[in-house]
């Protein structure tokens, strides 16, 4: 949205993912998909527990993702099997992204962000970490250091951008993972592949 440049962009990118590598080596952590249990029940049970486990995925209405350290994402898990959760699987990924694990990692995002130019975008922008369409350069910069640590509500947002009027969304970048989850969203509203071929 012309808010920042394609460069610095891809320089945050960067510092981001190189910030959240090294906060993944200081704990063992992961993250697990809950299917088939409302959110209320998920968040509850990650609450009443003594290691570190929160809900870091609001998916879709029946899928949710839980991230923590390993130990207690495993009892979780099982605790939420016996809650009646139709699965509860352990995801193949580095660490435990979008919850406190992730603390450390915010000091060298902040540090990047603050050195970049933001400016007024040319439309809106909405961000997962509020679900809503934000314009104001400053805190679009405070949500992107926030979301580090906080839950991505993509159900929330897509639904908040259908009351906004939306009524088509592209997906791009490889795979078809959102295209999927809109559909479990809203199956009125069209999702559709952007596809960019290389010559």
């Amino acid at each position: 949205a012309k808010s920042i440049s394609f460069e610095d962009g891809l320089n945050l990118v960067m510092q981001r993912a190189n910030s959240m590598q090294i906060a993944c080596q200081q704990q063992d952590s992961t993250m697990a998909a809950i299917i088939g249990l409302d959110a209320d029940t998920i968040e509850e049970a990650c609450n009443n527990n003594n290691g570190i486990v929160v809900t870091a995925n609001y998916n879709s209405p029946n899928q949710l993702v839980i991230s923590g350290d390993t130990k207690t994402i495993k009892q979780t898990c099982e605790k939420l099997k016996k809650l009646g959760a139709k699965r509860a699987v352990i995801l193949p990924v580095g660490g435990a992204f979008h919850s406190p694990i992730m603390d450390s990692a915010k000091k060298y995002l902040k540090e990047a962000i603050n050195k970049t130019n933001f400016k007024t975008p040319v439309c809106p922008i909405y961000q997962n970490i509020c679900a809503t369409a934000i314009s104001d350069k400053k805190i679009l910069k405070t949500n992107l250091i926030e979301q580090l640590t906080n839950p991505v509500k993509w159900h929330q947002t897509i639904e908040k951008m259908i009351n906004d009027g939306a009524s088509q969304f592209y997906e791009v970048g490889p795979g078809n993972v959102l295209i999927g989850l809109n559909r479990r969203i809203n199956r009125e509203i069209r999702s559709v592949k952007a596809t960019i071929e290389n010559e």
